[in-house]
C-alpha cells in the first residue's frame, strides 16, 4: 500500500523510516511518499494511487477535501496527533473512511515546555541571553519571582495535564485543575474546581484541553476578565481555545501580566516553515510580537525524540488495525 504523507519535514521523515522498517521491515509492503504540502483541497490530488494519507495539526480534513480523498481510492486516514478538530467526523463517517489518531504521546513532553515557557517568561532568560550577547550585564528589567507557593491553574487534566500538576507540585506550587472529566490521579495532585475560581485565584494557567466547538474561545474577554491581575496565561493546546483579538486587549490594559503561547488560532499559514524573508501579513500575530511580556514558539511542545518515536509507531500500529480489519483503540469517535 502506498501512503501519501503530507506535511512532512525532515524530522517526520526520520522517524516515520525508522517505524516503517520496525514494524515492515524491507519488504515493500508499505510505501511512504512524503510531501512537504499541506493537504488541502488543491494538493488533495497528490494522494491518487494511495490507499491512505497520513496527515498532521494543520491539514484539511472537511467535507470536500475527504470526499476528494476518497473518490482517489483513499481508505484510511492517519493522523499523527491528538486533536482531530480539523476532521469533519460525520463527512468521514458516510464516506467508510477509517480514521485513527494519536491519542497520547509523551505527554511529559508537552507538559516539561510549559514549564520552559513558565520559567522563560518568570525569569526573563530569553531577555537575558539576547543582552549578554550583546555585552549588557545589567539585571534591570529581569525582576522574576519564585514559582513556589504560587498557584497554578491548569484547565484540562488529562495526560498533560497531569503531568504539569506532578512538574508543578514539585516546585512547591498549589496546583488547581479544572475538567469535566479528570483523570482520578489527579486528586492526589491537585484540587478540582470550577473554570471561574481557577481563573480567579490562579497566578498562572495553563491550557491543557482540546479543542472542540464547546472549547472554542474558551479563553475570551470575559475569562481573562476573571483572571488575577498580573497574571501569567500558558497555551500549548490548541490555538483557538483562546481569542487572540482578547488577548491583545488584555494585555494593551496590562490586566494580563505575561503571554506564552506554542499555539496560535492561525498558525497553518506560519508554522513548520521557514518564513524569515516573508513578509507576514497577519496583523494580530505581528502585533503580540510587539509585547516584551509575551513569549510564542512555533508549535514545539510536542517536538522530543521520545514522543516522535511514539507518534510514529502509535501511526503504524494504527494502519496494521486498518489492514487487518481489526478493532482500533485510538479510532477517531464516530468514524467507522
Amino acid at each position: 500500500m502506498d501512503i501519501a504523507v503530507f506535511s512532512t519535514q525532515p524530522y517526520d521523515r526520520r522517524f516515520l523510516d525508522e517505524a516503517l522498517r520496525h514494524h515492515h521491515g524491507d519488504g515493500g509492503a508499505v510505501a511512504l511518499r512524503y510531501h512537504e504540502a499541506r493537504l488541502t483541497l488543491e494538493t488533495a490530488a497528490l494522494a491518487r494511487r494511495c490507499g491512505a494519507v497520513c496527515v498532521f495539526v494543520n491539514d484539511a480534513l472537511d467535507a470536500a477535501v475527504l470526499e476528494a480523498l476518497a473518490a482517489q481510492g483513499v481508505r484510511a486516514v492517519l493522523l499523527r496527533c491528538a486533536g482531530y478538530n480539523q476532521l469533519d467526523v460525520e463527512a468521514a463517517r458516510r464516506l467508510g473512511l477509517f480514521v485513527a489518531r494519536v491519542p497520547s504521546y509523551s505527554p511529559e513532553a508537552v507538559a516539561e515546555f510549559t514549564l520552559a515557557l513558565v520559567l522563560t517568561l518568570n525569569r526573563h532568560t530569553h531577555r537575558a541571553y539576547a543582552r549578554v550577547r550583546e555585552g549588557n550585564f545589567a539585571l534591570d528589567g529581569l525582576l522574576g519571582s519564585n514559582l513556589h507557593g504560587k498557584t497554578v491553574g491548569l484547565v484540562g487534566v488529562g495526560q498533560i495535564g497531569l503531568a504539569a500538576a506532578r512538574i508543578f507540585r514539585g516546585f512547591g506550587c498549589r496546583v488547581l485543575g479544572a475538567d469535566p472529566a479528570p483523570l482520578p490521579e489527579f486528586a492526589a495532585l491537585g484540587e478540582l474546581v470550577p473554570l471561574p475560581r481557577l481563573l480567579a485565584e490562579s497566578d498562572i494557567v495553563s491550557l491543557h484541553c482540546p479543542l472542540f466547538p464547546e472549547t472554542r474561545h474558551l479563553i475570551d474577554a470575559a475569562a481573562l476578565e476573571r483572571m488575577r491581575p498580573g497574571a501569567m496565561l500558558v497555551n500549548t493546546s490548541r490555538g483557538a481555545l483562546v481569542d487572540t483579538a482578547a488577548l491583545v486587549s488584555a494585555l494593551k490594559t496590562r490586566h494580563l501580566g505575561a503571554l506564552a503561547i506554542d499555539v496560535y488560532e492561525q498558525e497553518a499559514e506560519l508554522f513548520f516553515q521557514d518564513r524569515s524573508s516573508d513578509i507576514i501579513p497577519d496583523d494580530v500575530f505581528q502585533r503580540l510580537l510587539t509585547f516584551p511580556n509575551v513569549l510564542v514558539t512555533g508549535h514545539q511542545g510536542f517536538f522530543t525524540i521520545e514522543a516522535m518515536r511514539e507518534i510514529a509507531d502509535a501511526t503504524f500500529r494504527n494502519l496494521a488495525c486498518h489492514l487487518a480489519g481489526a478493532p482500533c483503540a485510538h479510532r477517531v469517535p464516530g468514524t467507522c
